[in-house]
């Protein structure tokens, strides 16, 4: 009878912290919603950059780097000392080289690039041949997991979600560096080596233990020393030798996703830890934290969720008029998700063209076509003229799609799982945050922009019995 009197009691109590709960959760929520919400005109009033970004939406420039500029727009000064944004053709550069010519430029050769483009970034140069050789062999040779680092995998509790495994395998891999904090440059340069030679291994290995979880055989296979990054990853996830083609197209999409500036979320993020004197495994952590979002790093599987909704409420794929009309309920937030984006559609930066999305709508369509994917491509390239049209006219802005609307379907293609696709833009970026980790460092600068108070003034302590 105590026992059940005992077992009700505590059945009670937690019933009751539970409801408490609720009501200070209810009560906080209210209070943050009443005092964080900031006016639109309060913003003007202050002259607050509210996001870094300029009211014309182009970015605050906060800081400096030799890494990577992207161009979308010109400014055009007026009379009166203010300035118009101009769209151009979007333009991507890699320490001063132009990254989609750099690569086209690379696979015409018939050549892996990302070790290339990777080398290019950290030091500011294009290798020599000798150089590039003693390069790719830094990278094979730190390539494999030792035991202590594939343990951290399989000790992982719950691999279901990829970015999270990925953000907790190369935390603890500061465990197997005999001296994780140090913040000299020939320190920092070999930890950022060795996490993007491994990054391909432990994202598969992630992959391939979350499968066994699920029940399915648990498949690890040691990258081949002889095999590019493209041929490795794609080798490891599937267990066989992809064919040339898959390889160079996956080497394509390493080379144009590596860098992307210093301003986006990502980049911005390492940069800001790297400036608080962080190590480089909490650095780089903080590019795969942010990748995470899915404003900046899931927009790919984003459009590949919004295309099966298409493709399901479309029946004629073929119909100009039948497509235009569901993307305009997109946009009106009448379909899909109701959030009135067409995903895949426009940029931060670029306005009249990304410049990376013109390489891969071409190679969507031949490997379409390899695929017996046509019909698929189509509707896809329907999809990006009709909603580009459409998003200028409701928006009034000068857009194009990125390079997100068709990496996906390439993906896809290659029988790669959507769980992959931020992972795989993480590994590629690796390269781009590790350039500018070690640029923020010998800028030796603390990033600290100011923020504005959104309160009128200041306020008197009120004694607790007073409230």
């Amino acid at each position: 009878m105590a026992m059940i009197l005992a077992k009700t009691t505590n059945t009670i109590l937690i019933n009751n912290t539970e409801v408490w709960m609720d009501n200070i959760l209810k009560k906080i929520e209210k209070l943050m919603l009443e005092h964080d919400a900031i006016s639109p005109e309060l913003i003007k009033k202050k002259d607050i950059k509210l996001g870094l970004r300029n009211p014309d939406g182009s970015g605050v420039v906060a800081g400096i780097t030799s890494k990577g500029i992207v161009i979308g727009y010109e400014k055009i000064p007026n009379p009166e000392g203010t300035y118009t944004i101009k769209p151009v053709e979007g333009k991507l550069y890699y320490c001063g080289y132009d990254a989609c010519d750099l690569a086209q430029r690379i696979q015409e050769e018939g050549r892996y690039g990302f070790d290339e483009v990777t080398y290019l970034l950290l030091t500011g140069e294009l290798p020599n041949k000798k150089d590039l050789e003693r390069f790719e062999e830094v990278i094979a040779d730190r390539r494999p997991l030792t035991k202590l680092e594939r343990g951290i995998i399989m000790q992982e509790d719950v691999n279901y979600n990829q970015m999270y495994a990925l953000h907790s395998v190369i935390s603890h891999l500061s465990r197997c560096d005999p001296d994780p904090d140090s913040t000299d440059i020939k320190d920092v340069s070999r930890q950022c080596i060795n996490i993007i030679a491994k990054a391909p291994v432990i994202i598969a290995y992630n992959y391939n233990v979350m499968k066994f979880r699920k029940g399915g055989d648990l498949f690890i296979t040691k990258p081949n020393p002889e095999w590019s990054t493209a041929e490795n990853f794609l080798y490891m996830l599937r267990g066989e030798k992809p064919s040339e083609y898959e390889a160079k197209l996956f080497d394509l999409a390493l080379m144009l996703h590596a860098e992307h500036g210093g301003g986006n979320n990502s980049t911005f993020a390492v940069r800001t830890v790297t400036s608080s004197g962080a190590n480089t495994y909490m650095a780089l952590c903080a590019g795969v934290a942010s990748l995470s979002g899915h404003l900046h790093g899931g927009a790919n599987e984003a459009v590949m969720k919004m295309m099966k909704d298409i493709k399901q409420h479309v029946k004629d794929w073929k119909d100009d008029e039948e497509v235009e009309h569901y993307l305009k309920l997109i946009l009106e937030k009448k379909a899909y998700d109701r959030s009135g984006k067409i995903y895949g559609i426009g940029h931060a930066v670029y306005t009249k063209s990304d410049p990376r999305a013109i390489i891969f709508r071409q190679k969507a369509e031949e490997f379409a076509k390899m695929k017996k994917n046509a019909d698929e491509f189509n509707l896809f390239a329907k999809v990006a003229d009709i909603g580009t049209m459409l998003v200028q006219k409701y928006k009034g802005t000068v857009v194009s799609p990125n390079v997100d609307f068709y990496s996906g379907l390439i993906y896809k293609m290659m029988g790669i799982p959507t769980e992959l696709f931020t992972p795989i833009f993480a590994m590629a970026r690796f390269s781009g945050w590790s350039a500018h980790r070690i640029e923020q460092i010998i800028h030796n600068k603390i990033i600290r922009p100011a923020y504005a108070s959104s309160l009128d003034g200041y306020k008197e302590y009120i004694p607790l019995v007073k409230r």
